[in-house]
C-alpha cells in the first residue's frame, strides 16, 4: 500500500500584496500668503506627470476682486485683500480714487475757491490741469516704488504694484482731505488726522511691497520710505496749504 502525498500548505499570508507607505507622496503645500510666505523649492521636488495633468485640467478659479470690496477691505482686512489682489492690476479704481481725492483737494484751497468766484469756466479748466497733475503724480509715485522694490530684489509685475501702491496711497489720505476741507489745516485735529492716516498707509504699503515682490519687511520698508516721506512733506505744507 503506496503512502498518500503529504497535505499542501495553505497559502501564506505574506503572499498578499499590501501598498508600501514609504511610497505614499506627501501632500502638497499650502498657497503662499502674506503671512506664510511660498517654501523653497528644492531641486527634486517635481510632481509626477499625472499630478502634473490634474492640476493643468483643474486650475484654480479666482473670483473677481471689485473696486468697492478692495477700497472697503484695506481698513478692516487688508491682509485678506492683499492676498486677493496679488498679482493683480486695480487701474479702475486707482483712477477712480485719484479723481475723488483730487477734486477735494482742489475745491478745499482758497485760490480755486477765488477763481470760481471771478470765473467759472477758468476754475473748471484750472481744475482739469490739476487733475491730470494728480494722476500723472500718483502714477509716478507707483512706478518708483515698483521700481525701487525690483531694484532690492523684488520680483513682482509692474501693474499690480503701481495700481495698488495708488489705491493704498489715495484710500489712506481720502479722510484727511474731507476733514482738511472743512477744518484749517493748522488745526489739532487735521494735523492728528495727517499722521494717523499717514502711519497707516505706511503700513499697508510695506504689506503690499511685501506681499507683491516677496521682500522681506525691512526691504519693504525701504522701498516705500522716500516717497511716503515726500506725501508727508507735501501733505503737510503744500496742497492744503
Amino acid at each position: 500500500m503506496s503512502a498518500s502525498p503529504p497535505p499542501t500548505p495553505p497559502p501564506s499570508r505574506s503572499g498578499r500584496r499590501t501598498a508600501a507607505p514609504s511610497g505614499a507622496e506627501p501632500p502638497p503645500p499650502p498657497p503662499p500668503t502674506l503671512v506664510q510666505p511660498a517654501p523653497p523649492e528644492s531641486g527634486g521636488g517635481r510632481p509626477p506627470a499625472g499630478r502634473r495633468a490634474s492640476v493643468r485640467q483643474e486650475p484654480v478659479r479666482r473670483r473677481r476682486l471689485w473696486w468697492h470690496r478692495l477700497i472697503l477691505g484695506l481698513w478692516y482686512r487688508p491682509v485678506d485683500v492683499f492676498d486677493e489682489a496679488r498679482d493683480r492690476s486695480a487701474w479702475s479704481a486707482a483712477v477712480l480714487l485719484c479723481l475723488i481725492s483730487g477734486g477735494i483737494g482742489i475745491v478745499s484751497v482758497g485760490p480755486f475757491r477765488a477763481q470760481w468766484a471771478a470765473n467759472h469756466t477758468a476754475a473748471l479748466q484750472l481744475a482739469g490741469m490739476a487733475e491730470a497733475g494728480v494722476l500723472l503724480a500718483s502714477l509716478g509715485l507707483g512706478a518708483v516704488t515698483h521700481a525701487i522694490a525690483r531694484t532690492l530684489g523684488g520680483n513682482g509685475r509692474f501693474a499690480p504694484t503701481a495700481s495698488l501702491f495708488v489705491v493704498v496711497f489715495w484710500v489712506t489720505d481720502l479722510p484727511r482731505l474731507l476733514i482738511a476741507a472743512w477744518l484749517p489745516t493748522s488745526s489739532t485735529f487735521v494735523q492728528a488726522a495727517t499722521w494717523t492716516t499717514w502711519g497707516f498707509g505706511y503700513f499697508l504699503a510695506v504689506l503690499l511691497i511685501r506681499g507683491q515682490h516677496h521682500l522681506p519687511t525691512r526691504k519693504a520698508a525701504t522701498a516705500v520710505s522716500v516717497q511716503m516721506l515726500a506725501a508727508l512733506a507735501l501733505l503737510k505744507l503744500g496742497p492744503v496749504q
